[in-house]
Formats: structure tokens, C-alpha cells, sequence
């Protein structure tokens, strides 16, 4: 059953959503899915009003008439020895990496998402399994950490509650073979800092040389811009600036709940 502190995350998920598609502001799909994956996680009865109201966004985007706002963009390529997508939407960027590797005979694939708001601040870290080293979770998303109220912070703020994921998917190893040897903390500050350091090395890659796969169609995905064009997206861009020169540190007072703290290097 989810607690009282789920319920006020969940609360304020699904009221970013909805009052931000009642201004008019872009709410893509993979928002929404984001937030049901929250609410599955947590055990959220189907029955819930959280996810009737989920459907009720998804049906005011439907019939919410074109306002010729900034669509979303979406590049990939490999850079800084891996593949990297960027979504660029309306005000935040998410960036993501795929990792893979063995762990105890098994083979793995993941992708890890950061999503930064306007100030380069992290709002959450997702990970997705592309291909888990357990049977039935393929396809599967967890939030390793939720900044808690996010959508209501300054975008420069320094410090923040957030949400931490009890158990860490072993899949972490495919990052980093030693990642559980450190104290919990250590982990959740090396996976927030994990984005920035991404988009440190993504922008040094596109400064120094053209990004590879810069084929529109790249992975499959017509609708895919190349890496190097990051230069150029007047959101994107901005944000990964100021993403790349941020680190954190994690403090933890309970299981669930850790303090994250911006220092600029």
C-alpha cells in the first residue's frame, strides 16, 4: 500500500501535469508514463483517482486545438564512448545513456534518464531495462531518486528532499562493476552527478568533433535529430551548460528520504 509521503509525491505529479496543460504548456506522453510508472511502483490501486486523472490530461491534450508552441526535439548519437539521447521539451532536458555489459554469466541493457530543469538542476534519475538480468522486468522503469515538489522549486535552488529507491537494481553494475562496494549515499551522489557528468562529456565530444550517428533515422527513429544539432536548440543547449558544471552530494536520514546538495566545482 502506498504511504502518506507516496501520496503527496503522487499528489503533486499529477497536478504539475494538470496545471500544465490547463496554461497550455507542451505535456509530452512519455510525462504520463512516467507518472504511471510511479503510481504501479508504489502499488496505487488501478481504481485510484491519480490514474483517472492521468486520463483526463491525456484526453485535454487530445483536444486541446495546436497552439504552434516549441514541439518537443529528440537527438541521439553516440558520444563520450556511448550511445546518448536528448529530449529537448518546451522548458526541461532529459538526458539519457545506454549501458550493457555481463554480470554472472547474464547479459544486461539499460538506459539511464536525467531530466534537468531550466537551471541545470536535476529533477529525477530513471532507469529503464532494455534487457534485465532477471526474467519479467524488460520494458520495466523505476525512479531512483525524485526530487520531491520539483515542478514548485526555484529553478536554481541548492538543497532538496528527495525521494531514493529502497533497493538499487543490481543493474547498476553495467555502469560501474564496484558501484555497491561505496556507502548508499556515495551511490545516489554518483548517480545524480552521473548526468552531469554526461552532459560535460557530451558537449567536450560536440565541441571538439561532429557527434557519430548523425544520421537522421539513426536506431531506427525517423524522427530522431543528430547530436551535433544540440548546438543549435535554443533550450537544449542553455540547459546542458549549466547541467555540466554542477556537482551534488547526498545526504541520507532514512531509507527512502536523502538531502541532495548542489557545490559547483
Amino acid at each position: 500500500m502506498p504511504t502518506k509521503h507516496h501520496k503527496r509525491q503522487a499528489r503533486g505529479l499529477v497536478e504539475e501535469l494538470e496545471l500544465r496543460v490547463r496554461a497550455g504548456s507542451p505535456v509530452c506522453e512519455t510525462e504520463i508514463q512516467s507518472v504511471r510508472e510511479f503510481l504501479q511502483q508504489r502499488d496505487f490501486s488501478r481504481a485510484s483517482d491519480y490514474f483517472s486523472r492521468l486520463g483526463q490530461v491525456r484526453d485535454w491534450i487530445e483536444a486541446r486545438p495546436d497552439t504552434g508552441q516549441r514541439e518537443k526535439r529528440n537527438y541521439g548519437g553516440k558520444a563520450a564512448g556511448c550511445w546518448m539521447q536528448v529530449q529537448s521539451i518546451y522548458d526541461h532536458v532529459i538526458l539519457s545513456t545506454c549501458h550493457q555489459g555481463d554480470f554472472n554469466t547474464r547479459t544486461g541493457r539499460i538506459k539511464i534518464s536525467h531530466r534537468f530543469n531550466r537551471a541545470g538542476r536535476i529533477d529525477f534519475v530513471e532507469l529503464k531495462f532494455l534487457r534485465s538480468l532477471q526474467p519479467g522486468l524488460d520494458g520495466a522503469i523505476r525512479k531512483l531518486l525524485l526530487v520531491q515538489d520539483y515542478q514548485n522549486r526555484p529553478n536554481d535552488w541548492y538543497e532538496a528532499e528527495a525521494f531514493a529507491l529502497r533497493v538499487l537494481p543490481r543493474e547498476l553494475v553495467l555502469v560501474h562493476g564496484d558501484v555497491f562496494r561505496s556507502p548508499r549515499e556515495e551511490i545516489l551522489a554518483w548517480l545524480v552527478n552521473l548526468g552531469h557528468w554526461s552532459a560535460e562529456n557530451l558537449l567536450g565530444d560536440l565541441r571538439a568533433s561532429p557527434a557519430n550517428g548523425c544520421v537522421p533515422g539513426a536506431e531506427g527513429n525517423s524522427d530522431q535529430l543528430c547530436l551535433e544539432a544540440i548546438l543549435s536548440d535554443e533550450v537544449a543547449l542553455p540547459i546542458l551548460e549549466q547541467a555540466e558544471g554542477l556537482e551534488c552530494a547526498v545526504e541520507s536520514d532514512a531509507p527512502e528520504s536523502v538531502i541532495v546538495r548542489y557545490v559547483r566545482k
